[in-house]
């Protein structure tokens, strides 16, 4: 593997992270500390044999993930069987694919396909659609690739949260049990808002989950918000917590963000998690932007965030994994253009597998070397067949 860094800026500052806050920067914009001192890296390459410089590129539109993605997809990440719906939204036009129908649907639980005609549909919600917690072990919502699901720039899309009592609670340990499993696939999400929930922290701006299961399948993830400031408040398009036993959330074949829509939040503007695992496969994350400011813990006179373009991971023990993925043109005010990864402890692990991450710009700190992220784990980030520029 071959490591090249070039630096041009001379940065000082005080302590984060147990590590430092810059004051300032000679020589370009302001930066962060890495773990192992003041650096400010213009430009990185992490490579092995296979991948170049144009390889694994995807384009805008089109068929949700990265059509480069050659990572193989375990049986448990795969799509889930909808033969046999429990409930069909729609007779047939789009006229019948309403709002109350889909919030009914996801309401009842089970298996939910679509029948809005032969032509792309877009429900714009005028409800949050709640998953109820006893409504059966498995959830799968599925759009059939025709079906776009709009929060209207005002309301969160899907909330899913096994310790809210409003939902029922089905277990003595709601933070750590094996249901609902919810799958979204063959769907797309658009105009989400979480901007104003304090529930759990808030965020997810399409998708909120805490609790049981969530695997997302063949999805695209467009323009969706949650609050533009805040330390830890994350996950423009996806914000997932206490997952069962620690198991991974599956994103698969999926894309987040395009030029013009991408998602938006003060942290993770794509994907979001506190302590939960993420396996990332054959997927896209672009122009998605940390807006935040001042950090976590954030700086004296500041709201805090501003880390994580793509992806914020914050928590003890958890892993993160890219494979077939890829990350370009995110962005973050603070620290991780593409990736933020803290592991409190340092037991987590981050591993970035026939990927491409590039122009990920973090305006404020990034790790030495990985350009675009900024890690704190049991050790660096495992690259490998990888580009990180």
């Amino acid at each position: 593997m071959k490591v090249t860094v070039k630096t041009s800026q001379i940065c000082w500052g005080l302590s984060v992270f147990g590590l430092g806050v810059f004051q300032g920067c000679a020589g370009g914009p302001a930066v962060s500390p890495t773990e192992d001192g003041a650096v400010v890296l213009d430009s990185a390459r992490v490579e092995d044999a296979g991948v170049g410089p144009e390889a694994g590129t995807s384009a805008d539109a089109g068929m949700p993930g990265n059509p480069m993605g050659r990572c193989e997809v375990v049986p448990e990440a795969r799509a889930e069987d909808v033969s046999a719906p429990r409930t069909v939204v729609g007779t047939g036009t789009p006229e019948s694919c309403t709002s109350a129908a889909v919030v009914s649907a996801v309401a009842r639980g089970g298996v939910i396909t679509f029948n809005c005609g032969p032509l792309p549909t877009t429900i714009v919600l005028t409800e949050t659609a709640k998953i109820v917690n006893n409504t059966g072990p498995s959830i799968v919502i599925d759009g059939g690739g025709l079906v776009t699901l709009s929060g209207g720039g005002r309301r969160r899309i899907l909330y899913q949260n096994t310790c809210d009592r409003a939902q029922m609670w089905t277990t003595a340990m709601c933070q750590n049990q094996d249901h609902p499993r919810l799958t979204v696939q063959n769907l797309t999400f658009v105009d989400g808002n979480a901007t104003g929930e304090t529930l759990e922290g808030g965020g997810g701006g399409a998708i909120f989950v805490r609790g049981g299961r969530l695997k997302i399948v063949n999805c695209s993830f467009f323009s969706n918000r949650c609050d533009p400031e805040g330390p830890d408040v994350g996950g423009g398009a996806v914000r997932v917590l206490s997952q069962f036993e620690g198991r991974p959330v599956y994103v698969v074949n999926s894309t987040f963000g395009a030029e013009g829509r991408g998602n938006a939040c003060s942290n993770g503007a794509g994907l979001s998690s506190i302590g939960v695992s993420m396996e990332v496969i054959n997927s896209v994350l672009r122009f998605n932007r940390a807006i935040g400011r001042g950090a976590n813990p954030m700086r004296a006179g500041t709201p805090g965030g501003g880390s994580g373009g793509a992806i914020y991971n914050d928590g003890n023990t958890f892993t993160l994994s890219l494979c077939g993925s890829e990350l370009t043109d995110n962005e973050a005010v603070e620290g991780g253009g593409a990736i933020f990864f803290v592991s409190n402890n340092r037991t987590g692990t981050l591993r970035i597998r026939d990927s491409i991450l590039r122009r990920n710009p973090s305006r404020g700190f990034e790790t030495r070397g990985f350009p675009g992220i900024f890690v704190l784990a049991a050790g660096m980030p495992m690259v490998s067949n990888s580009v990180i520029e």
